[in-house]
């Protein structure tokens, strides 16, 4: 709507400008902000912001994030972790006996999951924490799983 039509022009030079008397039309009358969600704004707030009040989960009140730390291996590049010769050597003549001991915790790796296959060579597999698809992969190629604390 063009200004020249709007209310506020016709009120110029009334006092009040439609404002009633004395301390009406004032200030913030329905509360600043979001007050009221609870309360005398409850509809707008349940039928257009849903779920807007309340807790979801658990609070963790001293959280440690070293008890969280688990970086993740993939079984497909569980061999990139022994150097490239010796990969080459373990391939050529594999057996129980010279199996490669892969220390997946010295290379920065909490968990092995099972995500892709590997050689059938048996190996040793160090690991905190090693997913049931990956174990039976590792067994099924002849190796081992060695759990560390």
């Amino acid at each position: 709507m063009p200004t020249r039509l709007s209310k506020t022009r016709k009120l110029r030079g009334h006092v009040s400008m439609g404002g009633g008397r004395v301390g009406k039309n004032r200030k913030h009358p329905g509360g600043r902000g979001m007050a009221g969600g609870q309360h005398h704004h409850r509809t707008n707030l349940d039928k257009f912001h849903p779920g807007y009040f309340g807790k979801v989960g658990m609070r963790t009140f001293h959280y440690q994030k070293n008890h969280d730390w688990k970086p993740i291996l993939n079984l497909d590049k569980l061999w990139t972790l022994i150097p490239a010769e010796r990969r080459e050597q373990y391939l050529a003549s594999p057996s129980a006996e010279n199996a490669p001991v892969i220390d997946t915790l010295n290379a920065g790796f909490g968990k092995v999951l099972g995500k892709g296959r590997i050689p059938n060579v048996p190996v040793i597999v160090r690991a905190r924490f090693v997913s049931a698809l990956a174990e039976k992969k590792i067994k099924a190629a002849g190796g081992v799983v060695e759990l560390i604390a």
